[in-house]
């Protein structure tokens, strides 16, 4: 299993998927270790994509990118800046491609 933290760093706390009802976002994200991903990408390094259903562009920290780019099938679902909500994968793809993001 791989080592993970929180995209400060510091280690993954139970109530870290509280969501903020101001932002949408959870209280913290988990990420792949700074170690685990150091060892290289299986993909491109992306930070930005597009929600399918409404067309806006959320950018994403380096650490998540990263965490990505590493292990595609790290995470279920993302985030939506416009709708301020978590998806499934599915709904959105790599901005500038048509990849749709975990594949």
């Amino acid at each position: 299993m791989s080592k993970t933290t929180l995209t400060d760093g510091s280690p993954v706390t139970p109530d870290h998927r509280e969501i903020n009802p101001d932002t949408g976002m959870q209280k913290a994200y988990v990420v792949l270790s700074d170690e685990e991903r150091a060892k290289g990408f299986v993909r491109p390094v992306r930070r930005s994509y597009i929600h399918t259903k409404c067309g806006a562009l959320t950018t994403m920290a380096q650490s998540i990118a990263e965490t990505y780019a590493r292990d595609p099938g790290f995470y279920s679902g993302t985030f939506c800046v416009a709708c301020r909500a978590h998806f499934p994968l599915a709904e959105f793809h790599w901005d500038g491609t048509r990849e749709v993001l975990g594949s």
